[in-house]
């Protein structure tokens, strides 16, 4: 299902990069919310739940690194940088008010960055399967 939905604007299709994509804009999270100052109990678990999700891409991407090809690891870093670039405003706002709220509307990662990270960890070259494929079927949309 993870590879069913679209992707968001910008982030790389294939899954070596999508997970350096993916471990970029959740380290970003975490790190702006460590800026915050009068973090609640809950912004704290989201800081720690964050650290250990980006921690988890870290170690397939240190697994599918030997893997990879010259391109897939530069479009990787590329990928990475640009997450990083979306945070880098927010990390520099002097305002706390301002870096609580954009903390608090990240939505999180599509489900398929930790699928991602599990194909690529275990060497999983094979296309996902579609809805279809596992017998699934779309219902149209009723109003």
């Amino acid at each position: 299902m993870a590879y069913s939905n679209p992707l968001p604007r910008g982030a790389p299709t294939q899954d070596y990069p999508l997970v350096a994509w993916c471990d970029a804009l959740v380290t970003g999270h975490a790190d702006l919310g460590d800026t915050l100052t009068n973090r609640n109990p809950e912004d704290t678990e989201l800081v720690r739940l964050g650290r250990l999700e980006a921690q988890d891409f870290r170690s397939a991407l240190a697994a599918a690194e030997p893997r990879q090809s010259a391109a897939a690891k530069a479009e990787a870093q590329r990928a990475a940088a640009a997450a990083k670039a979306q945070w880098a405003p927010l990390l520099a706002n002097t305002d706390e008010t301002s870096r609580s709220q954009a903390f608090g509307l990240f939505f999180g990662l599509p489900g398929r960055c930790e699928h991602a990270a599990r194909r690529i960890r275990e060497n999983i070259t094979a296309p996902p399967a579609t809805p279809a494929e596992v017998g699934l079927q779309e219902t149209p949309a009723t109003d």
